[in-house]
Order: structure tokens, then C-alpha cells, then sequence
């Protein structure tokens, strides 16, 4: 015998929050030869951020930096905050996860988008919260919707994804602040950023607001997604109570030292962005010129109307079958989408030989 589980875990359901394409692999037996269902970057981190963890290998015995003094340092100047008002965890997954540690308690209410990022809630539920979630209005994160249900519920958070995963959209600077300014003092915004580097715009949330926490990565435009590199930005009693919670190691010594050495190389970022932008007008270009209707983005994905569920999770299969791995929102009303990473021009090249060779199978 053993202690029970607490009601709160026994009470969660089984779950498995992402199949990667590695299980996928080993399910089918079959090698998946175009990743494009987890928003990776295909092109690959920085050299400087390559040679940067290449440099910290052989030092792999020690822990990193516990306080991630340089990568903080450095993103306070890259960001021009001060170093007080930013925390660093292994990707925004960990962060989000102790930052409901930081505010909810058994029973308190929390507000999303339904279908939008579903990690998310798994540090909800293991705190205990009551998940409130708001359809999409125009494929989009409702907006007013959501701070009306936030108001009517006295809900603890309110989490936004911007831009959102998985339809792509952007609410504007214009749109963010308003909606800080209305949000009632007992609710805190967690402002899911991760896709923030392929937006038009940044909004200007003042970085001290005890009201937000601003959630960033650097697994998208810098391309380090395998070494769990997160930051949140927001007030300094924050970082100083996530202090008390997080994993002091949780971010590892070559991760420190490639998200340091990545901040150096802007040159990358600009081009990863950029070479998105034109993969992204590749996509809908090719979508239009078969007849199918793509979801307005500004990430590094294309999110793609098939029409319906069952087509979408038909369109899957047969490309698992091919050895290419994409996803799907799994809410209504995008269920009858497929969404698709944003590959360099020799993955795009093959996904569209076998995407048209599929479609007619459907």
C-alpha cells in the first residue's frame, strides 16, 4: 500500500498532452520524414548559439547558474527592463505551470479560450482550478467575451495566447491594452507570448504591471525548442515569489549558454523571421491554388480549413503515411483545420509534392 493521491490529481482524467513524432514512429513503425506538427524551427538555431553550447559540453558536470545571472542580464538589456523584473525556466510550459502555482488555490476559476494552447491547463488542474473556457469568435480568441467572463466569475487568470496557437491570430498593441486597462484588480492576465517574433507589433505593457505576466521562449524564431529555454516578464514581487517555487536548476548550463549566444546574433532571428514570412505566402498560395481556404497567421504555422473534422483527421492519417507529421485543433470551431509548421524551401517543396498527391485520396 501506498498514500493515496490528493483528490485533485485522483479527480484529473488520464491525459496525454502531446504525441511527438517520435511516438508517432514507433506506433507505425514507419520514420517521419517532414516534422511539421510542433512549430519547430527548420532553420536550426544560431551558429554563435551552436558553438556557445559546443564551448559548455565538456562542462556538462557542473549545474548551470541557478539565478541565470548572464542570460537575465542580458535579456534585461535586450528587452531595456530591469533585471528584477524577469524570471527564466525551462520554456514557457514550466513557467506557466508555476506561475498557477503563485495564485490559485482549490476551486479559484480560470478563463481561456476553448481549443486554444491546451498545455496550459495541465498546471491549472494540478492546482485545483475550475477551467471557464470561451469559444473563438471569427476564429479568433474572443476578446470581450472573455473579459465578461472573467468579471461575471471573479476568475484568478485570464490566459491569452498572442499570437494564438492553434489559429495564428493576433489581437493588436490597441487591443492588449485595452483589455489590461479593464481587467478587475482580483484577475491576472497571463499574456502567452511564445510567437511574439513573427507579430507586426509588440504591445507595450509596462513590464512592472502586477497585473500581467508576459510568458517568451526561445524554442520558436531562435530555434532552441530541444533546450527547454523560457522567460516570463512582470513585477518584481512576482519573480521574487517565483523565486520561492521554481526549479532552481530547472535550466540547464548548455541552454543558458546557447539562449545567451542567440540573443547575440539579432542577423538570425531577422532571417529565420523573414524566411518565414515568405514560406507562410508560399503556403496560402498553394492552399488558394487547391481550393482550400487558410486561417489568417502570424506565427511560424499555417493553420488550414478542410472542411470538417473527419476530413482533417482523415488528411492526417494519410500523410503520417507518407512520413509527414502535422496536427489539428481539436475544439470546434477550428476542428476541421489542419495546421501546419512553416518548413525551409525544401520541406515546403516536398510537403506540397505530397499533399497534392493526397488531397484527391480524401
Amino acid at each position: 500500500m501506498f498514500p493515496p493521491f490528493t483528490s485533485i490529481i485522483q479527480a484529473i482524467p488520464a491525459t496525454v498532452p502531446f504525441v511527438g513524432p517520435e511516438t508517432l514512429e514507433r506506433r507505425s513503425g514507419r520514420q517521419i520524414e517532414l516534422r511539421l506538427g510542433a512549430n519547430e524551427s527548420p532553420f536550426g538555431p544560431s551558429e554563435l548559439a551552436v558553438a556557445a553550447m559546443q564551448a559548455q559540453a565538456n562542462q556538462a558536470q557542473f549545474y548551470g547558474d541557478p539565478e541565470c545571472y548572464l542570460l537575465r542580464s542580458r535579456l534585461s538589456d535586450h528587452l531595456e527592463i530591469p533585471l528584477s523584473h524577469i524570471s527564466v525556466g525551462a520554456g514557457i510550459d514550466e513557467l506557466l505551470a508555476v506561475c498557477c502555482r503563485l495564485f490559485v488555490s482549490p476551486g479559484d476559476s480560470i478563463v481561456t479560450s476553448l481549443g486554444s494552447y491546451p498545455t496550459f491547463e495541465f498546471g491549472g488542474v494540478a492546482c485545483g482550478a475550475q477551467f471557464l473556457r470561451v469559444p473563438y469568435r471569427d476564429e479568433a480568441p474572443d476578446l470581450d467575451r472573455l473579459l465578461e467572463v472573467v468579471k461575471s466569475t471573479q476568475a484568478k487568470i485570464l490566459y491569452l495566447a498572442n499570437p494564438d496557437n492553434p489559429s495564428g491570430a493576433f489581437a493588436s498593441a490597441d487591443a492588449i491594452g485595452e483589455l489590461v486597462g479593464k481587467l478587475p484588480p482580483s484577475c491576472m492576465l497571463f499574456l502567452d507570448e511564445a510567437y511574439i517574433d513573427f507579430a507586426p507589433e509588440v504591445p507595450p505593457i509596462a513590464d512592472d504591471n502586477p497585473q500581467v505576466i508576459r510568458f517568451r521562449t526561445f524554442s520558436k524564431a531562435h530555434g532552441l525548442a530541444g533546450m527547454r529555454v523560457g522567460y516570463v516578464m512582470t513585477a518584481t514581487s512576482h519573480v521574487e515569489a517565483l523565486d520561492k517555487i521554481r526549479m532552481h536548476f530547472g535550466v540547464n548550463k548548455l541552454g543558458q549558454a546557447g539562449a545567451l549566444a542567440s540573443l547575440d546574433d539579432a542577423a538570425h532571428v531577422a532571417n529565420v523571421v523573414q524566411q518565414t514570412n515568405l514560406g507562410r505566402i508560399e503556403i496560402v498560395h498553394l492552399m488558394k491554388s487547391l481550393g482550400l481556404r487558410t486561417l489568417p497567421s502570424h506565427t511560424n504555422f499555417v493553420t488550414i480549413d478542410v472542411e470538417s473534422k473527419t476530413r482533417a483527421e482523415k488528411l492526417l492519417s494519410l500523410l503520417l503515411d507518407q512520413g509527414v507529421f502535422i496536427r489539428k485543433p481539436g475544439m470546434p470551431p477550428l476542428d476541421g483545420c489542419i495546421r501546419v509548421t512553416i518548413g525551409h524551401p525544401e520541406q515546403r517543396a516536398r510537403f506540397a509534392e505530397i499533399f497534392e498527391s493526397v488531397l484527391p485520396t480524401l
